[in-house]
């Protein structure tokens, strides 16, 4: 769960909710992550595509959670998935979230 939150402080205007069972995170007003703090989950906004290909690949690692128009949340077991792949889910969810021209000013800073 550390690595979940340090990873989120470090993205441009990322908000966190109230602590609690479940902790909101968002961009702008607009959510791109939640943390089950009781559960240890992450659910992470994603593309379908990208939802079905995770769960596919390490279904001990990914599940399925609900979908909402275009994108498919999925549900993240932190005590089971890699650093590097943490960072890349959360970063594509906010990337998915953010306003663009944010976004293109993080990716020419980084």
């Amino acid at each position: 769960m550390e690595e979940f939150l340090r990873i989120v402080r470090a993205l441009p205007e990322a908000e966190l909710g109230a602590p609690g069972n479940h902790v909101g995170v968002k961009v702008r007003g607009k959510g791109f992550a939640y943390l089950q703090e009781d559960t240890g989950v992450a659910l992470v906004k994603a593309t379908i595509e990208e939802r079905e290909a995770l769960v596919g690949q390490e279904p001990e690692v990914f599940a399925r959670s609900y979908t909402a128009g275009r994108f498919g949340w999925v549900e993240v077991r932190l005590d089971r998935v890699r650093p590097d792949e943490l960072a890349e889910l959360v970063t594509e969810a906010w990337c998915l979230t953010a306003p663009r021209r944010l976004v293109e000013e993080y990716e020419a800073a980084g």
